[in-house]
């Protein structure tokens, strides 16, 4: 009763994972039905099924032809891919690497349960790796191309949770000790000796080269990783036509959008240089990830759909011999019907209970397995752990041309590690190893490890290396030699960058003349100049979603062209305009459509060329700045644990410069979010010399001279905000000071009358207000107030802390001053900060100024209206700057007290029409 108790719940509500393509159509002739299909089966018997694919896809053809109704195959039957008459013979000898891949299982393991010690306990995760290993070794022993190979060397994106069996790996190449493996998550305390916790090439930039543990990322970053390995390629810059991309991801994590939200691109584009191997072990963090479904065929429709080449790989070879005799489909329709929560359930039980509740689904099936025991039952592997299996669909997945392939391999979660662990439940929380599981894994391995060894301390189980000269060792050795060397490996020579001279940066120093423009041109016209170098400008990949008319772009389109890797096909519509939209193989424009999270992983794999291919690109990412920092926030951080260098532009920036699109687009924080990240240098520039002094420094830093600094400091991004109100835009001044520009301040204008003191802090697009505001505070009030252009709040309190952390740690010697209080040493009176953004940016570096500070800023949600009526709503306009100057000095008596009223009464500084702060130019 039991049993079909539990055969009527598993076959509730599994229509939904079936592939049969006749569910639901009546057979009208049976007889010629089982005629068709004997027909079928003698010719796969007597010529095989390569000449029947052949057939049928004939069919197939033809039927469409003659307008049969032929469903789409989204999904086949739950068996391999490629059939065991297909598969290639297996070049190595497995039984070695069957030996040593025990060991990395073992000395994984053991790692993360030594980490968990008592007085340590900081964790790791066991039951990923466990289950993956086959997956990994034979990428490792026949496939991963390291970067001494002619081809230059694949780039493998490896799953994050998975990083023991990387480390141990390394341990048995000889490239990390046990003492580097008794530092595992232990960075800073370990120091010298020690191992991240996930693939993070910041901490280890030798040994990662990608960071993929903030799931989702990964997948995104491969993609454009095999992107840009094409576009340099297509543009001449380096032969990569010999690399292939590896992802490695879980099936969990496939359930992240950005998994699978951008599959077209790799479609679109080809990219055959690019392989997903998704470790299908049913279950994520929590539970299954399909229980009552099968995330296999749901992810093969997917993908299949998004065309791409799919790769199924189910079953091992224990099971051919079976699927051999299953003449009737019995076995491959329970197969097809079992849902992913009862095959996790299966691997967490035991043989009899495989016999019972899977064979014993049908007579037929049943009967296969009588001859075999409960223990033969229980080694009928899945398919991503048989060596063959997955070597004969990675041979298939590089040979595959014109798609992208996705392998889909399934496992057993903390496979070998136990009943305690395998396919259960908690297993990916479960980081320690009772004595009883210690010991039964070293059996199932073979360890050569003793009783003795592990009942001494339970927290100390040895590591096993049989010696550099062990047969096993050399073979190891030998497989990555032929291959080019250490994967994981990263490298940062390169090629030399010339960075371009003073003319590049002309057009920003002679200003605008009597025209208007906005920052955002300013900032278009120094990036053209730039990309005409003839030196330089082929290493600038400018990246845009679908904005480049927006941001004044268009006007690269006939020059640099976008780059397309099937060039342009069709008539374009704008073919007799100047500004026609041309793409090319060889464009150098990256136009991602509407798209910042692939915008991102373009930006981050230009920037991490310099590493990934030895080819420095620097990539130039324009967006709208409230799309920037909020939505993709998570793929900058992973740029910065990748060392991307490049400039992040946030264009159309400020909460009330870009008036008329609300307050989904108002930006009023992205300083703020940026300044989160230590790789990012955040500026708000007010004008076009400001910006060409910037870029300058930053190309300096990432690719020029840094004299004794530290190789690590040319790992960073520039945020630079520009914005779309046209003002006339300056010259240079001729004592301009550089120094105070780079690090976040200086004095633009100082006072020409004598009166009161006040000292006026703007940024960016307030610079003009503040401007504005000093002169009405000397004709109408008599005020003496400076005017300070802060090119970046950010910088100026990092530097601030930074001084204070040097106080802290040297008491009684002489503190350094923050820059800010050096520059605004002698500047007399209170200070008005004010910004296009919320109070919280200036108030950055309030506590470094001696002097009374007020903030003005746009706090709380942005909204459509004119910019002036916006600037007064949000008491940021000049007229707020004078009242809010007049407001301090009278508090110290060096004004008349009824001043800040008179002025209030004035200006209508409580109308919002009153306001007139601002200009109509510059539409969105």
């Amino acid at each position: 009763m039991e049993v079909e108790r539990y055969r009527v719940a598993a076959e509730q509500g599994t229509a939904d994972i079936l592939s049969g393509l006749t569910v639901g159509k009546p057979d009208g002739d049976p007889e010629e039905t089982a005629e068709w299909i004997e027909s079928l089966d003698e010719l796969i018997r007597t010529q095989g099924t390569e000449r029947a694919q052949y057939i049928m896809r004939s069919l197939l053809q033809r039927a469409g032809a003659q307008s049969v109704g032929v469903p789409m195959v989204t999904t086949t039957d739950y068996v391999n891919t490629i059939p065991a008459d297909q598969e290639p013979e297996f070049p190595g000898d497995e039984e070695i690497e069957r030996k040593y891949r025990a060991w990395l299982r073992w000395n994984a393991a053991v790692m993360v349960h030594r980490a968990q010690r008592p007085e340590i306990g900081v964790g790791g995760h066991i039951s990923t790796y466990a289950g993956a290993a086959t997956l990994y070794e034979v990428g490792f022993n026949h496939f991963f191309k390291g970067k001494d190979h002619p081809s230059g060397g694949d780039q493998v994106f490896f799953q994050g949770h998975a990083s023991p069996g990387m480390y141990a790996r390394a341990y048995l190449e000889g490239r990390l000790s046990e003492e580097d493996l008794d530092g595992f998550r232990q960075e800073k305390s370990k120091e010298g000796h020690a191992l991240s916790s996930y693939p993070h090439p910041r901490l280890m930039p030798e040994f990662w080269e990608f960071p993929t543990v903030s799931m989702g990322i990964g997948p995104m970053n491969a993609i454009y990783q095999a992107q840009s390995n094409r576009y340099l390629h297509n543009r001449g810059l380096k032969d990569t036509s010999g690399q292939q991309v590896w992802a490695f991801l879980g099936d969990g994590e496939m359930d992240e959008p950005e998994s699978r939200g951008l599959l077209q691109l790799a479609a679109n584009e080809k990219l055959d240089n690019l392989n997903f191997v998704i470790n299908c072990n049913l279950q994520r963090l929590d539970g299954p990830v399909r229980g009552n479904g099968k995330i296999m065929q749901e992810l093969e429709a997917f993908f299949r759909g998004a065309g791409w080449n799919v790769i199924k790989v189910v079953w091992g070879r224990e099971w051919d011999s079976l699927l051999a005799k299953d003449t009737d489909g019995a076995l491959v329709d329970i197969m097809n019907q079992t849902p992913d929560g009862d095959y996790q359930t299966y691997k967490a039980e035991s043989g009899g209970f495989v016999r019972d509740h899977f064979f014993g689904k049908s007579p037929e099936t049943k009967a296969m397995v009588e001859d075999l025991s409960d223990d033969e039952i229980w080694k009928l592997k899945r398919g991503g752990h048989d060596y063959r299996k997955v070597y004969a669909a990675y041979k298939a997945a590089t040979e595959f041309t014109g798609k992208p392939t996705v392998i889909l391999a399934k496992t057993v979660k903390g496979y070998g590690l136990g009943p305690h662990f395998e396919g259960r439940n908690a297993t990916h929380q479960m980081k320690k190893l009772t004595n009883a599981d210690l010991k039964a894994f070293r059996d199932h391995l073979r360890i050569p490890v003793t009783d003795e060894q592990i009942d001494d301390d339970l927290y100390n189980a040895p590591y096993y290396h049989p010696g550099a000269d062990a047969p096993e060792i050399k073979y190891l050795m030998e497989r990555r030699r032929e291959l080019g060397g250490f994967v994981p490996e990263r490298r940062t020579k390169h090629a030399e960058v010339v960075l371009p001279g003073e003319k590049a940066y002309e057009m920003g120093k002679r200003g605008s003349g009597k025209q208007q423009a906005a920052t955002t041109m300013a900032f278009v016209r120094i990036l053209k100049d730039l990309m005409r170098d003839k030196e330089f400008g082929k290493r600038i990949a400018p990246i845009i979603p679908d904005e480049a008319r927006t941001f004044g772009m268009d006007s690269f389109f006939p020059t640099a062209k976008i780059y397309n890797p099937n060039g342009q096909n069709y008539l374009s519509v704008d073919r007799d305009l100047v500004l026609a939209y041309k793409e090319s193989v060889q464009g150098q424009i990256l136009h991602a459509g509407i798209n910042e999270a692939g915008s991102m992983a373009a930006f981050t794999a230009a920037g991490t060329a310099y590493a990934t291919q030895g080819e420095p690109l620097i990539p130039i990412y324009v967006f709208y700045s409230m799309f920037g920092f909020q939505r993709t926030g998570d793929s900058i951080w992973a740029a910065a644990d990748q060392m991307a260098r490049g400039f992040i532009i946030g264009a159309t920036a400020g909460r009330t410069t870009l008036t008329g699109e609300g307050l989904q687009h108002a930006d009023g924080h992205s300083p703020i979010l940026a300044s989160t990240n230590p790789a990012v240098i955040t500026y708000d520039p007010a004008f076009g010399y400001e910006i060409g002094h910037i870029m300058r420094d930053g190309l300096n830093r990432m690719y020029g001279d840094i004299g004794d600094k530290p190789e690590s400091f040319r790992n960073v991004m520039y945020y630079i905000t520009v914005y779309n109100e046209p003002f006339v835009q300056p010259a240079e001044p001729e004592e301009l000071d550089v120094q105070g520009l780079l690090k976040g301040i200086y004095l633009l204008k100082p006072a020409k009358v004598d009166g009161p003191r006040t000292q006026i802090l703007a940024s960016g697009v307030a610079v003009p207000w503040a401007l504005e505001a000093q002169k009405i505070l000397a004709k109408d009030w008599g005020v003496s107030a400076d005017v300070w252009s802060v090119t970046s709040w950010n910088e100026l309190r990092r530097d601030g802390l930074d001084a204070e952390e040097e106080a802290f740690l040297n008491p009684g010697a002489d503190a350094r001053k923050p820059f800010i209080t050096q520059q605004l040493e002698g500047a007399t009176g209170p200070i008005v900060a004010v910004s296009d953004f919320m109070k919280a940016v200036p108030d950055q570096i309030r506590q470094f100024l001696p002097n009374e500070f007020a903030t003005l800023g746009a706090d709380g949600f942005g909204f459509s209206d004119t910019r002036a009526a916006a600037r007064r709503f949000f008491k940021i306009d000049s007229h707020s700057v004078v009242v809010r100057a007049l407001e301090m000095l009278a508090r110290r008596g060096e004004v008349d007290p009824n001043a800040p009223k008179e002025a209030i009464e004035k200006y209508r500084l409580l109308d919002v029409n009153a306001g007139t702060t601002g200009n109509t130019g510059g539409d969105a």
